[in-house]
């Protein structure tokens, strides 16, 4: 893979992007309108060249694309982090200032690190069954 083409795919991408603009009876310049992308971007892709990352990051959110399902490279991961999700959410969520967001995602960081440093099996003795009673799993205590 060269350096330049990082493995994105932007004759497919390009092609998605057409068939939504088609399935909406749009023409390039209503798309450019909707999108904020300007016309010439749109032209030169057509011509498989690739638009700039707000370019693509906008026109991505218009047709609903992922960006990474037209990346092919070695070492490419099918699912993101789960804190990178978690981080994500948060920050995206209109019912948290920037700062309470930055807040929680330390917080669940943290007690991320702490229960996923052991195997999660360790971290729950299983539940005990008497003649009288049933116990819930109880936490472990660390050492």
């Amino acid at each position: 893979m060269s350096v330049e083409n990082k493995g994105f795919n932007n004759v497919a991408f390009y092609a998605a992007l057409n068939a939504t603009r088609e399935s909406r009876n749009l023409n390039w310049k209503e798309v450019s309108a909707e999108t904020a992308v300007n016309a010439s971007t749109l032209t030169r892709m057509s011509q498989d060249k690739k638009p700039d990352a707000n370019s693509l990051a906008a026109l991505s959110a218009w047709a609903g694309l992922n960006p990474a399902d037209f990346v092919s490279m070695p070492g490419k991961v099918d699912r993101p982090e789960t804190m990178a999700m978690i981080a994500s959410q948060l920050r995206s969520d209109p019912k948290l200032s920037a700062t309470q967001a930055a807040s929680l995602e330390m917080m669940l960081k943290s007690v991320y690190q702490e229960y996923t440093s052991e195997p999660l099996k360790n971290l729950f003795q299983p539940a005990t069954a008497s003649k009288s009673k049933i116990s819930m799993a109880q936490p472990v205590k660390k050492k």
